[in-house]
């Protein structure tokens, strides 16, 4: 089996507390996620860091930004503070690094080809958010046959109302996802099998 960690969007729109996408409890998925790719490179895993990065005017963006007819202001914009790398994720040096313009990791990037031209079988989804972007590459990877292993404690993502708090997406997720998609598990499993 060779594997593949991708480490998706670890970008300051989601730690930092006055952003709008500030993810709750993100210094404990970025732990996770630092210890998860620490054991792979010790086992020799594949390193792939993806952020997501728009051009500013938004010629780059689709429809993530118009996605009910009606435009908002372009997120993301490569160089911004908001899409810098949170300083407490412990990556460097990724083995590979892609930049993205949609959910899933595999649109419009090459990763598919790189991760086939490597041998890789498993992939390991990682970062945030976990019901957008990561969610959206671990059904993208089963898709394109890759076996999908998501540590649910290694992603983080708002609230987006009072009822769909993080535990409950979480719960979705893992449910959706274990049903068909992903083994769902905790990093301390992740880090057990590795």
């Amino acid at each position: 089996m060779a594997r593949a960690i991708l480490v998706i969007d670890v970008q300051k729109v989601y730690t930092d507390p006055t952003s709008p996408l500030h993810c709750m409890g993100n210094a404990a998925a970025i732990d996770n996620i630092n210890a998860i790719v620490t054991r792979g490179r010790a086992a020799g895993d594949l390193i792939v860091q993806v952020r997501h990065l728009h051009r500013a005017d938004g010629s780059d963006a689709g429809r993530m930004f118009d996605f009910t007819g009606d435009a908002t202001e372009i997120g993301f914009v490569e160089g911004t503070t908001e899409a810098e790398d949170d300083p407490r994720l412990a990556l460097e040096p990724a083995s590979l690094t892609i930049h993205k313009q949609r959910y899933s990791c595999f649109v419009g990037t090459g990763l598919d080809d790189a991760l086939r031209a490597r041998g890789v079988d498993t992939i390991v989804v990682t970062g945030f958010i976990t019901n957008f972007c990561c969610e959206a590459t671990a059904r993208h990877g089963h898709d394109l046959d890759y076996f999908v292993e998501f540590p649910m404690d290694a992603t983080g993502c708002p609230d987006l109302s009072e009822t769909a708090t993080q535990a409950a997406i979480k719960n979705i997720a893992a449910a959706s996802l274990g049903a068909g998609y992903a083994r769902v598990m905790t990093t301390a499993e992740l880090l057990a099998r590795m």
